[in-house]
């Protein structure tokens, strides 16, 4: 049996397209398909089903496409440990992260790191939703908020605060509150990536803390549009600081109720349980962790862009 033809058809089978496939591995469309149709005349079964739109995977496609994604893992990590002993990072780094925190902090990091290690590609995945990491398809994720307990190893690299906001349309209305409770009256916009997008716990000191429920005039589910929403006078919004430094310094939104702080949350880097790190994902979280050293979390109460 070809092996290459396990990559042919699992590119295919990852992106649901022989032209996109046929991108991923830089050959031309006709090679990918003629690879294909080979390695299923040779195993005697269909595993795709090709039409005008789309490509789907059968039921033993399915299947095959599990186990094509672990050989492939394995000897791409067998390749990634030879290329630990020259400390170059090579093959594809699989990342995915939050919306808002891979736009902010990581996209500038995959580009240094992809200028620093040019024999190393990287696929950057942007997702509001927890990706299953325990398939094999990414090598690296970046979890935003509180971990829940799991079998994958964690560890943390950074820590952000939560900022009520608004945008300068409310400017009044945000000048009006002095409690926590003044909040339920203006309207807010809910961030449906979240488990709990309307219950919020203020504090402003051990003994004075406050539970507000809001109530939602509109829901969005990503975070970057829950930004645009506010911007626009949507209403108001917790969002991290890091999405919202720059526009609050820079007076484009206003912070609420900074005398009533949120609670803070980490940022952590999540793989799967493995006797080997490969180079590659040493070497990024090595440059992500210098960049999140640099960047401070958003400092108390006051400043710019507040409001008492």
């Amino acid at each position: 049996m070809n092996l290459n033809r396990l990559a042919y058809f699992a590119a295919v089978a990852d992106t649901g397209s022989f032209t996109r496939a046929a991108e991923r591995l830089r050959i031309s469309k006709a090679v990918v398909s003629q690879q294909v149709a080979e390695l299923e005349r040779e195993i005697g079964t269909t595993l795709l089903v090709r039409t005008t739109r789309r490509v789907q995977l059968t039921e033993a496609g399915r299947m095959f496409h599990a186990r094509c994604s672990l050989i492939l893992r394995e000897a791409e990590d067998a390749f990634g440990e030879l290329a630990q002993v020259t400390a170059e990072p090579t093959g594809t780094l699989r990342i995915t992260a939050p919306n808002d925190y891979g736009i902010v902090a990581l996209v500038p990091v995959v580009t240094e790191f992809s200028a620093r290690y040019p024999k190393c590609r990287v696929e950057l995945v942007l997702h509001d939703q927890t990706l299953d990491l325990l398939t094999g398809e990414i090598d690296l994720a970046i979890r935003v908020g509180w971990l829940e307990d799991s079998s994958l190893q964690a560890r943390r690299i950074g820590s952000f605060r939560q900022v009520l906001v608004g945008g300068l349309a409310l400017a009044e209305r945000i000048a009006a509150m002095r409690q926590p409770e003044d909040l339920a009256s203006l309207p807010f916009v809910a961030n449906m990536a979240l488990k709990e997008p309307l219950l919020w716990q203020f504090s402003r000191s051990e003994q004075d803390r406050r539970t507000v429920r809001m109530q939602a005039s509109i829901a969005i589910d990503t975070t970057p549009a829950v930004l645009a929403a506010v911007r626009i006078g949507g209403g108001l919004s917790v969002l991290p600081d890091f999405l919202v430094r720059d526009l609050l310094a820079a007076g484009h939104l206003l912070q609420v109720l900074p005398a009533w702080q949120l609670p803070a949350g980490g940022i952590h880097a999540v793989y799967p349980a493995a006797r080997f790190r490969p180079a590659k994902v040493t070497a990024f979280l090595s440059m992500l962790i210098e960049a999140e050293r640099q960047r401070r979390p958003l400092a108390g109460s006051g400043g710019p862009g507040a409001m008492p």
